[in-house]
């Protein structure tokens, strides 16, 4: 049986779903196939549901309640008040999940969408199989996200992570744990290992993070990754950086340190958060004549994989994993395929990184720039001076703004100077406190009208809040 139409996205998490919606209503027949629940790693093994502990985690860090707790007010002891207090988050993140997978299922009953579950795989260029049915049409876009990425590491079998009766986990499997341990040994200090790390620490966990690299969070700002970092240490987080894992023996990791040395971790949970790899497998990439590589599919500007008429969105073509950044690319592919113009700026992107305090930025870090040999000057404020902060408790974190350095031959006077170097171009934004990803938004919708730093201080912000702090 052949069924034809207009689009077929393979994949329904956010670049899918999202995709689909807005084909939809530019008049396009679309069919969405998916092997799994609507909403793919996002909805229901990543951002949402570590967001929900994300936010009953800053719940738990509430002084008050851990007054309660020591107290006896609670009517509990500390280590039975914080493993209830998990158990309701847990129960609350499932429940989050599943109204939301019901609020995509409504969206894609719409009209101009056929939803189908099954695994596809490809026939040729044009024509997907599902089942024992072919679909086919004239455009085809892959969503199909990524999956955690375990390295070769001793001891470390694939096949018995995230068992029930297994210690090691990937973020998938700890998000499907209702015990909490005692000891959690997270290797890597990226952003998912970094998000469990201030999470699990809140509810009473000890918490050791082994790092192949010097710092956390390579991918933010130097400066913006240590302060977190730090903030982190303050806490009771361990971090051992430069550290090599050999071996995993049963609840022991044991890796070399900096100096060469072996040390041991001894856990009751190791979350290996080591990266993501593209979903790939199955689609049979090859009978389409579809490029690909370790690092995903490849793709040209417009998201075109080497076959005309074919795409490819979000984590699978591995340009940039986040939910955002898929949904932004499928919009672009729809509005290429009907040769409509739009206002995407895909090269300003923001992003964050949702550990307590939190971590945003949009634009490229220091690093990247003082590597490029571009001149750029930097403009910092802090929340220690913002009323908001002080007020709700937040008094640590800092705004760093990156701005073009502008030139003047002439020697300007004191008050010129000042206004130069508000009138350079922003070029990024990076923020480390409370509500940094609010901060970052706002910086961010500037940037995509190329705004100066004068611009952004011409914007009144109410008083009490944390948008303050932009204006320096």
């Amino acid at each position: 049986m052949e069924n034809k139409s207009d689009l077929i996205i393979i994949g329904c998490g956010p670049g899918g779903y999202a995709t689909a919606a807005y084909a939809a209503r530019q008049g396009l027949q679309t069919v969405v196939i998916e092997a799994g629940e609507v909403g793919g790693t996002c909805l229901n093994r990543g951002c949402i549901p570590t967001k929900c502990l994300v936010h009953d985690a800053q719940l738990i860090r509430n002084p008050w309640l851990q007054q309660m707790f020591v107290d006896g007010r609670s009517g509990l002891d500390v280590e039975e008040g914080l493993a209830s207090c998990f158990r309701q988050a847990m129960r609350r993140k499932d429940a989050v999940v599943s109204q939301l997978r019901e609020g995509i299922h409504t969206l894609l009953s719409a009209p101009g969408i056929t939803l189908v579950s099954g695994e596809a795989s490809f026939v040729d260029a044009h024509t997907v199989r599902v089942g024992d049915a072919e679909y086919t049409a004239p455009h085809i876009l892959i969503a199909t996200g990524s999956r955690s990425k375990l390295p070769p590491i001793e001891g470390l079998d694939a096949t018995k992570v995230n068992a029930p009766d297994s210690p090691v986990v990937t973020s998938t499997g700890l998000l499907q744990r209702t015990a909490l341990p005692q000891r959690l040994c997270i290797i890597g200090a990226g952003v998912i290992g970094m998000e469990f790390a201030s999470i699990f620490n809140a509810f009473g966990v000890e918490v050791t993070v082994v790092e192949f690299l010097k710092e956390c969070l390579p991918a933010l700002d130097g400066e913006i990754a240590r302060r977190l970092r730090k903030q982190m240490e303050k806490r009771g987080v361990k971090f051992s950086f430069q550290s090599a894992v050999e071996k995993i023996d049963g609840h022991t990791v044991i890796y070399k340190n900096k100096k060469g040395q072996e040390e041991t971790v001894e856990a009751d949970m190791i979350l290996m958060a080591t990266g993501r790899r593209p979903n790939t497998d199955g689609l049979n990439l090859e009978a389409a004549g579809i490029a690909f590589d370790r690092k995903g599919i490849t793709v040209d500007d417009y998201f075109q994989t080497s076959v005309p008429g074919v795409y490819a969105i979000g984590d699978v073509n591995g340009r940039m994993m986040l939910a955002h950044a898929a949904e932004a690319q499928g919009r672009k592919v729809i509005d290429e395929i009907l040769g409509q113009e739009d206002g995407l700026r895909l090269d300003i992107i923001p992003s964050a990184v949702f550990t307590d305090p939190e971590a945003a930025s949009v634009g490229p870090t220091e690093e990247a720039l003082k590597a490029a040999g571009i001149a750029y000057e930097v403009h910092k404020s802090f929340y220690r001076a913002n009323g908001k902060a002080l007020a709700i408790g937040e008094p640590e974190g800092m705004v760093k703004i990156l701005t073009e350095a502008v030139k003047d031959d002439a020697a300007p006077s004191a008050t010129e100077t000042t206004r130069q170097s508000q009138n350079g171009r922003i070029l990024a934004c990076h923020v480390y406190g409370a509500h940094a990803a609010d901060l970052v938004q706002e910086v961010a919708a500037l940037m995509t009208r190329d705004c100066t730093l004068a611009d952004l201080r011409s914007v009144i912000h109410i008083h009490p809040t944390l948008q303050e702090i932009l204006n320096g």
